[in-house]
């Protein structure tokens, strides 16, 4: 499928990425811009004084003197950003970004070894204990984030050289990748070469490793180059490198032990096995543990191994996963990981508001895991929850000017708790310049750059329409092609046209999915001729097959069939399960498939003193000149007053006199008082998307308000 963004709010996005983050970042890599690096908690040891990230290459490669810098992850900064910079290309030819991006690809093959080994902190560090510390080391999920990097820098560029459809054919190692069309050979030839390497290292097989990597990411890379190549024996180490989590709990502390080398990431041989998700085999894992995106990783290859080889022991256990995560382990917006302690999920129910991680990585991963459970089976299911988490907790991680970006996405600020409160460190009030750990950025870059990848997908010869994105899309069949645009001003709108243009010999079955969140849709069913004049009008049933696990499908024949529908976009009340203890008697709102949040700016201090009235009506007005054209919700409210009695000390409460039998004041005044809150003021509440707060500097933000019935 070949697909091409038109839309106001998504392409915004896309050149913010392209002219904005991919220079910024750049520049970044190459300690070549004036910026603040903040550690992402209170941490002595982040390295936090400069990326160093480049420069780590040319040490290694040989071509500068020095020492290694920051996380010993670093090198994969440089690859996310090559793999958002290749889907730029993808679009918006540019003979000086692919000048770049060309020298970085030399760059990194100078690095590797000639055993195809790549990794700069243990070619410069500790270049006799390659494999040695899997615990901590991150070498084969930097190889993972090359690996991806590579197929898509040598799909992108396929136009530049040689044209579109001129073929070659490309051997690298022993291995021959097939024809196909001629990108950056060089890329796709050092990736195969590094995968052999790890193939020939790793497996079952005497004399191999018999292990896995702490943070699971090579199994998604080598997929990607198991699609792109055909190459099975790629499909298979992924496959290995999943099902040997759990098969030896000892294995990466029994690794700490016997290596003499120095820890690369202090203190990782001390936490729980759930951390790495090897505390069961992974067959019998039914909930989600651990380092929230080593997890969502984890179940992105899971499920794209089971739905390449259709092995349902597998998908069995994504969906065992799944439920838990998006059933009992989930925020609103989206966001999974309830501690710092690990950046991990805790048990169910637990989501706090203010102490919890909610990584935009995470948010990242859990999309990637959703679209990889659309090939498993089609439910609308997963294309919400990948729209829920797009639309809020991946858009939050970065600032609307392209260049700031946080790495925890909170439901509840209050900037002095993070200022004082050791324990809400990580808690940003403004996203800052750079981090010292760097992963989000360079990973919401190749995600909004490549978002037309999530709109539509394959299920057998059906088309699915997962998200609302005004885009178009062809799809090639062995009898024709098959085109299909949306036309939509989403989420401002909920009016969505779903063209569809078949030029095949036979029906097209497209499914589009109605949202979870839509309380009614319209829908109506247009029939045209081959030049799109509408013959045929239907309400829907005469057209429609009935609803299938959240998507509407049309049996589209020769011609032209536009599917016209309508959500409604009204404002809407959520509540949390109450057993999630900390949004009792609370409410969120949400406007489609946005949050909305309450901010400081606008409603004043001490957010927690609101609420909405349960009756209120929700109104909500499009404003252009704020945050870059946002919807806005506004409800009649109350604040809590800080009335008379709490302005009495306790002390002077207890003192005061009273006559025989009258109940003592003692308690009633300063800190506690036995009468509940009496005194309240109307306010007009005031709430905007979540994924635009922190935008207008420092300010209390809230999701989720108190309601009074």
């Amino acid at each position: 499928m070949k697909t091409v963004v038109n839309d106001t709010f998504w392409n915004r996005y896309k050149e913010l990425v392209r002219t904005r983050m991919i220079p910024y970042q750049w520049r970044v890599l190459n300690d070549d811009i004036d910026i603040k690096i903040e550690k992402e908690r209170n941490d002595a040891s982040i390295p936090s004084e400069k990326s160093h990230a480049i420069e780590n290459f040319k040490i290694a490669a040989g071509r500068s003197k020095g020492e290694h810098y920051g996380w010993v992850f670093q090198d994969s900064d440089v690859y996310k950003w090559l793999e958002a910079a290749a889907y730029t290309l993808k679009n918006h030819p540019d003979k000086e970004l692919m000048k770049i991006t060309d020298e970085v690809v030399d760059l990194i093959g100078d690095a590797q070894e000639k055993s195809g080994y790549l990794n700069t902190y243990f070619t410069i560090m500790e270049p006799d204990h390659k494999y040695k510390r899997l615990g901590e080391s991150h070498e084969l999920y930097c190889a993972g984030h090359f690996i991806e990097a590579a197929v898509a820098y040598h799909e992108a560029t396929a136009a530049y050289r040689g044209g579109v459809g001129h073929m070659e054919t490309t051997t690298a190692g022993d291995v021959e990748t097939g024809h196909k069309e001629v990108g950056n050979s060089r890329a796709l030839e050092i990736a195969v070469k590094l995968a052999d390497h790890i193939d020939a290292s790793f497996g079952p097989e005497e004399g191999k490793i018999h292990g896995m990597d702490g943070h699971e990411e090579i199994e998604i890379g080598l997929m990607k180059l198991y699609h792109l190549t055909g190459e099975k024996r790629y499909m298979k180490l992924a496959e290995y490198f999943l099902l040997q989590r759990g098969q030896d709990p000892d294995f990466f502390r029994r690794q700490f032990r016997e290596d003499t080398g120095k820890e690369a990431i202090g203190g990782l041989y001390h936490v729980p096995l759930t951390y790495f998700q090897i505390h069961a085999p992974l067959m019998e894992q039914d909930t989600a543990e651990g380092h929230a995106v080593r997890l969502v990783y984890m179940c992105t290859a899971l499920a794209d191994v089971a739905a390449s080889t259709g092995n349902e022991e597998l998908a069995a256990v994504c969906r065992r996963i799944w439920r838990n995560i998006v059933d009992k382990r989930m925020y609103i917006t989206g966001g999974i990981g309830s501690t710092v302690n690990g950046e991990s999920f805790t048990l169910d129910y637990d989501l706090p508001n203010d102490t919890m991680y909610c990584e935009t990585c995470a948010s990242i991963g859990l999309i990637f895991f959703a679209r990889q459970m659309l090939r498993i089976e089609p439910k609308g299911e997963y294309a919400d929850v990948m729209e829920r988490a797009l639309y809020n907790t991946a858009l939050a991680g970065m600032a609307l000017d392209g260049r700031h970006f946080f790495y925890v996405n909170p439901l509840e600020v209050v900037p002095e708790k993070s200022k004082k409160d050791p324990t809400k460190s990580h808690v940003k009030i403004v996203r800052p310049d750079w981090l010292g750990c760097a992963c989000c950025p360079p990973n919401l870059a190749r995600l909004i750059a490549s978002v037309e990848d999530y709109i539509y997908s394959e299920a057998g010869r059906d088309i699915l329409v997962n998200l609302f994105i005004k885009s178009t899309m062809v799809r090639e069949y062995e009898d024709g092609e098959v085109t299909v645009s949306i036309d939509a001003d989403y989420p401002k709108s909920g009016k969505t046209a779903v063209r569809i243009e078949n030029k095949t010999s036979g029906a097209v079955r497209v499914g589009v999915r109605i949202p979870g969140w839509a309380k009614k849709v319209s829908r109506k069913v247009v029939v045209g001729d081959d030049t799109g004049k509408a013959i045929q009008t239907a309400a829907g049933k005469e057209r429609l097959a009935a609803a299938e696990d959240g998507f509407w499908y049309v049996e589209a024949g020769a011609g032209v069939t536009v599917i016209e529908l309508e959500f409604d976009m009204t404002p809407q009340r959520w509540y949390a399960n109450p057993l999630v203890s900390e949004d009792t008697g609370k409410v969120s709102i949400a406007r489609g498939p946005q949050v909305f949040c309450a901010e400081g700016v606008d409603n004043g201090e001490n957010l927690h003193l609101l609420s909405i009235p349960s009756d209120a009506d929700l109104e909500c007005s499009w404003n252009e000149e704020l945050l870059g054209g946002v919807n806005v919700i506004e409800a009649e409210g109350v604040r809590e007053i800080d009335d008379e009695a709490f302005k009495t000390s306790y002390a002077e409460a207890g003192r005061e006199t009273r006559k025989e039998g009258e109940e003592a004041a003692c308690g009633q005044g300063g800190l506690y008082r036995k009468k509940k809150a009496e005194s309240w003021e109307p306010v007009k509440i005031r709430m905007i998307p979540y994924y635009a707060w922190a935008n207008r500097g420092p300010n209390e933000m809230r999701v989720w308000l108190r309601e009074k019935e």
